[in-house]
């Protein structure tokens, strides 16, 4: 039997060596969500934007993580959170809930690369921070939404199938992503969130979005030429 060693996560390995270190309160799998995600700029000048702050702990894995190029910006409603700010961290104090707020926050940390929403587990806070940022992103930038199971639960407002929740909001916006191609009326043409997002991954707890500039999709075809008729509606709609 052959057994595969899985490679080291960078981000477990720092916790395990700062295990004394803030507290860092995460659901295990995302650490691979997140490594997944945001590997690609490690070691780049990025700017890193987390909302919620709680003990500080995952701010300083951050700037472990991303590398000493990296500022990395923790945003959170307690001014006493203000302690954890050092060289390369910064602290900023508000309600994500509040688009005046954002819209302060995106004008001081223009085009940051990486928008991890760890804060409010209301699904309306949510909701506003992403609808608020999303823009602000940089055009190849990700954002990454926490503990979206909260949409389900009705302690949070939330119900399987309820309008209106993060997550169904969220299945709205795969029809955003392929509304190049739908053509039953003006109600879902394509938008910003369609020219500018690349894909949307969903896991539990989860949601992803990686921000790429696109265009209308177009076909091409590879190979020698050969006599070919469809039967049926080709994949463009056509004959």
């Amino acid at each position: 039997m052959t057994v595969i060693n899985k490679p080291i996560n960078p981000l477990i390995e720092y916790l395990e060596k700062n295990f004394s270190g803030r507290l860092v309160h995460k659901w295990q799998h995302y650490f691979d969500v997140y490594h997944r995600h945001f590997a690609r700029f490690r070691g780049e000048p990025i700017t890193m934007i987390e909302i919620g702050i709680f003990n500080g702990g995952s701010l300083k894995m951050w700037k472990d993580y991303f590398g000493p190029k990296s500022t990395i910006v923790g945003v959170d409603i307690n001014p006493e959170c203000k302690k954890f700010e050092e060289p390369g961290i910064e602290v900023v104090i508000g309600d994500q809930s509040d688009r005046k707020f954002l819209k302060t926050l995106a004008e001081k940390y223009p085009k940051f690369a990486v928008l991890v929403d760890d804060g409010g587990i209301e699904w309306n806070s949510k909701l506003e921070l992403l609808r608020s940022l999303y823009f602000f992103i940089r055009d190849d930038g990700v954002y990454l939404c926490e503990d979206t199971h909260t949409s389900y639960m009705p302690v949070f407002g939330g119900g399987n199938l309820r309008p209106n929740t993060f997550i169904e909001y969220s299945k709205r916006l795969i029809d955003r992503l392929n509304a190049f191609h739908i053509k039953e009326g003006d109600w879902l043409a394509p938008s910003y969130f369609t020219g500018a997002t690349d894909s949307i991954h969903f896991y539990d707890s989860i949601v992803v979005i990686e921000k790429n500039i696109r265009t209308r999709p177009e076909q091409i075809t590879y190979g020698s030429e050969v006599s070919f008729s469809y039967i049926g509606p080709s994949l463009s709609g056509n004959k």
